[in-house]
């Protein structure tokens, strides 16, 4: 198969699930008065996202989950923080009408929340260096740039299209209601990760 179309594929299939990293995006770009507004999430997504797939094709990242102790210790790090980023997005207000500091954060709180459930979702980590990791092993030279070129590239073109996606919600919801539903389901989705995650880990006990 072609490199690029590889890993377009690659790239799409793994973040295409609803997850937190998505929710988070397109929760932004709901929330957000103006989709340059959300750019400070956006922009540390695909940065995070673009690292974790060179440290997967370069194997780097693999290396270091070998370590059991080190292993454990993420992924347990991992479910505390999808627990806490649940009740977070479940708790979430999301009426214009109310006190908007709940809703809108501002541009560090983006760049710190948007960081921590690119690199604290265990879950995601694995899928990357399973998945793209592994299948980058069969390209050498320029097919391998172009196979990590398309992955990256699918990655960037998400994230801007789901802000963009949230920002048309936010601007039809105008009560927020939907926005409420789809955090509710989120957060549910959240907790089934976590509590997933946690099972994993007992069993590598």
């Amino acid at each position: 198969m072609d490199a690029f179309l590889h890993g377009a594929l690659l790239a799409f299939g793994l973040i295409l699930p609803l997850g937190v990293q998505n929710v988070f995006i397109f929760n932004q770009g709901a929330q957000q008065p103006s989709f340059w507004r959300s750019l400070p999430a956006i922009i540390t997504a695909i940065i995070c996202d673009t690292i974790l797939i060179l440290l997967a094709v370069a194997g780097i990242s693999a290396i270091i989950l070998t370590f059991k102790t080190v292993k454990l210790f993420f992924m347990g790090a991992g479910v505390l923080f999808l627990l806490y980023m649940g009740w977070s997005i479940w708790s979430s207000k999301t009426n214009p009408n109310a006190d908007t500091s709940y809703s809108i954060m501002r541009p560090k709180q983006q760049i710190l929340f948007s960081a921590s459930v690119s690199l604290l979702n265990p879950h995601a980590i694995l899928d990357t260096i399973g998945v793209i990791g592994i299948s980058s092993i069969a390209y050498t030279g320029s097919d391998k740039l172009v196979f990590t070129f398309s992955c990256i590239l699918v990655s960037w073109l998400w994230f801007i299209g789901l802000a963009l996606a949230g920002r048309l919600v936010g601007k039809i919801d105008t009560s927020g209601r939907i926005i409420i539903v789809v955090n509710k389901l989120s957060a549910l989705i959240i907790w089934f990760l976590a509590f997933y995650i946690t099972i994993t880990l007992v069993q590598s006990i």
